[in-house]
């Protein structure tokens, strides 16, 4: 099988880029960021015959749906008040949206959890239609002019996504629809959390032994800004999925926890991030034993 993998300029994380150049992958770096390669990758997949796998694929959708099948199952099928997911090109929303709707026309299961998706701030297009502009999906007939006016007034002021969760930095998601009708389905949400509340968030998440992605984080950093909100309640049974691997981003992990300013300021600073609330340092010590040994018997205590 032979890859072909489209990039925009400087808006991938290096964890991703390495796997398809170590797997020799056609890798395509175009000047734009993940909106203009996912136009560029539907016009060329339509006149080459290349077959597209991004998530306006139907079937990845209809694999994304077993998602909530293992949910269920680990949770020996009492279906969870909520579930909180990332939101970018959101088809994760769409595919559990629809995975509820089937098991509870099959009689699988006797109610469906609420959803909530979450945008990160600086990429925000779901929060701000559903949320601010009222889009919904009304049995199909979504007002499909106010969202394309919604997309023109982004390209009048040349408004591009930006946030350290490189994996939802998207501003036209291509399942947006199948997402309206996901939050009509399951009386859903939709929330937008910055940069800082992500980076803080996906500390917790690490040092709870799981780790990862920032964009995966923005799920957990959801939660807690829905329990402040008092949207969800504290007897409530929530699940945040998240959707990539801590290496995926290791970048954004060790510039959070590193003591090197400079280091911080490159990667995170420039997000708008101004504190690691969270950061497990290194522990420098001299190569002494005896400062090792101290060093060692104080992180003990």
């Amino acid at each position: 099988m032979r890859a072909i993998i489209f990039i925009g300029s400087g808006k991938i994380a290096y964890g991703k880029l390495a796997q398809a150049l170590d797997h020799g992958a056609l890798t395509i770096q175009i000047a734009g960021d993940f909106d203009d390669a996912m136009a560029r990758v539907q016009e060329v997949a339509g006149k080459l015959g290349i077959y597209l796998v991004n998530s306006v694929n139907p079937f990845r959708l209809e694999g994304q749906k077993t998602i909530m099948y293992r949910i269920l199952e680990a949770l020996r099928w009492e279906v969870p008040d909520w579930i909180v997911v990332p939101g970018g090109n959101l088809g994760n929303v769409s595919s559990f949206g629809k995975a509820f709707m089937e098991l509870q026309q099959l009689g699988l299961v006797s109610r469906v959890p609420r959803l909530a998706v979450i945008n990160a701030a600086g990429a925000n297009t779901f929060f701000q239609l559903t949320h601010r502009h009222g889009i919904a999906w009304e049995s199909g007939r979504w007002d499909q002019e106010k969202v394309a006016a919604y997309y023109r007034s982004l390209d009048g002021e040349n408004v591009r996504a930006a946030t350290i969760a490189s994996a939802i930095e998207i501003n036209r998601p291509v399942n947006l629809p199948k997402a309206l009708r996901a939050l009509s389905v399951c009386g859903g949400l939709a929330r937008e959390v910055s940069d800082q509340e992500i980076v803080d968030a996906k500390a917790k998440v690490g040092a709870g032994g799981l780790g990862c992605e920032p964009a995966s984080a923005a799920s957990v950093a959801g939660l807690r800004r829905l329990r402040l909100e008092g949207v969800i309640g504290p007897a409530e049974r929530v699940v945040c999925v998240l959707t990539g691997h801590q290496l995926k981003d290791a970048n954004a992990t060790v510039a959070y926890h590193s003591s090197d300013p400079k280091t911080f300021d490159e990667v995170l600073g420039r997000r708008g991030v101004r504190r690691a609330n969270f950061a497990n340092r290194a522990v420098q010590v001299r190569n002494d034993l005896a400062e090792i040994i101290q060093a060692i018997e104080v992180y003990a205590r």
